[in-house]
């Protein structure tokens, strides 16, 4: 058969317009496709700023199902999912990202460390723990290990707490020491729970080894050693708080006059607590001295007269309160109704606040149960801050 040139030389530029042809109409899909993922992208950044989170996580689901390989996108469906407290659905996009084969190292353990997030949210204790643990020797090591310390705190498993606020330590994430301190105090409350006082008396004198400046070992020893019949020791115990640990006193003083009470240790109590009250006024100093006051008879001045002293060095409703309690009134027949009022507006001067979230209590905590903090409750009242 007779090669024709012609038909070579006719084909060429009808191959190369077919060949241009097809790549326009490819480009022009890319383009389409490019436009539209950024498109959907940039509106649900739109809503999420606007704080419009449902129309936020429609937008960047059709992100997703434009472009399922970007994990970019997964991520930011992900928190938006965890911030919304849908947790099973942020765990199954997260999931999903550790599931796949194509992901860098690094997306892996950042996936990893928002699963173990989900779980934290979700409450799942167990599960996150197992997700946390995997990030050990990645760059979310230090914050998987303060997240475990959070979950062994919040699951009361204070040894392993104990192993890892060490661990943290030792990798100069900070002091954890004052905390190490109270887990071996909530040790030795569950040894006593369980009727084991000397185990209990153990953990909270290597608690005080610990941490000799903190108050809650010799606060809680002296406890321990009243209801064992120990007064005396008791007395010992609370005594070097005072010097060890000066800005609880607030704290010590109620315990020490009860103790100075029964192990006749009055005036010696009595008049250390003057002296540190001269240093520093305390509402609860006062009343730990005029409890021993009254129990004293041959003090020289009145609980009465404390009250009164106590206003002469800073204006105080709780002691107006207590010294009105003691005066004869003109209208002595309405002192009752006027003295059940000044003792309602005194209760929430009575309160414990914690500096680091501003919960109140009426108790002290070592531990606030609101934000978690501990060593976040000052000794004294709400009227002294």
């Amino acid at each position: 058969m007779e090669f024709n040139l012609s038909w070579v030389l006719l084909g060429l530029p009808l191959a190369f317009v077919l060949g241009w042809l097809a790549s326009r109409l490819d480009l022009r899909q890319i383009r389409l496709e490019n436009r539209q993922a950024p498109k959907a992208y940039f509106k649900g950044l739109n809503f999420l700023l606007n704080e419009q989170q449902d129309q936020a996580i429609d937008a960047f689901i059709e992100a997703v199902q434009s472009d399922p390989d970007t994990s970019e996108l997964h991520f930011a469906l992900g928190n938006l999912f965890r911030r919304r407290g849908e947790y099973e659905r942020a765990v199954r996009v997260h999931q999903h990202l550790l599931s796949r084969a194509d992901i860098s190292q690094a997306d892996r353990h950042r996936a990893q460390h928002a699963l173990a997030l989900d779980y934290l949210k979700a409450g799942l204790l167990d599960h996150a723990e197992t997700a946390l643990l995997k990030l050990e020797g990645t760059a979310f090591e230090a914050q998987a290990r303060l997240a475990l310390l959070a979950n062994y705190e919040r699951s009361r498993d204070w040894p392993q707490a104990a192993l890892m606020a060490e661990k943290l330590e030792h990798a100069a994430q900070g002091s954890f020491t004052p905390r190490l301190a109270h887990y071996l105090c909530e040790q030795a409350a569950a040894q006593v729970a369980q009727g084991q006082p000397e185990s209990a008396k153990e953990l909270l004198q290597r608690a005080i080894n610990k941490a000799p400046e903190a108050a809650r070992a010799r606060l809680d020893l002296a406890q321990l050693q009243a209801q064992l019949g120990q007064v005396v020791e008791a007395w010992d115990t609370l005594m070097q708080a005072l010097d060890r640990a000066p800005a609880a006193i607030p704290l010590i003083a109620p315990p020490l006059a009860e103790l100075a009470l029964r192990s006749d240790k009055v005036a010696v109590t009595l008049a250390r607590l003057q002296q540190l009250y001269a240093e520093q006024a305390a509402l609860d100093v006062l009343e730990a001295i005029v409890t021993l006051s009254n129990a004293d008879p041959s003090r020289q001045t009145s609980s009465h007269d404390w009250y009164a002293h106590h206003l002469d060095k800073e204006p105080s409703l709780v002691a107006a309160t207590r010294w009105i309690a003691g005066e004869k009134l003109e209208h002595e027949q309405f002192h009752p109704q006027v003295q059940r009022a000044l003792d309602h507006a005194i209760r929430p001067l009575l309160r414990y606040r914690c500096a680091a979230c501003g919960f109140e209590a009426t108790q002290h905590f070592w531990q606030c149960p609101g934000c978690q903090t501990w060593d976040s409750y000052p000794a004294r009242r709400v009227e002294e801050l």
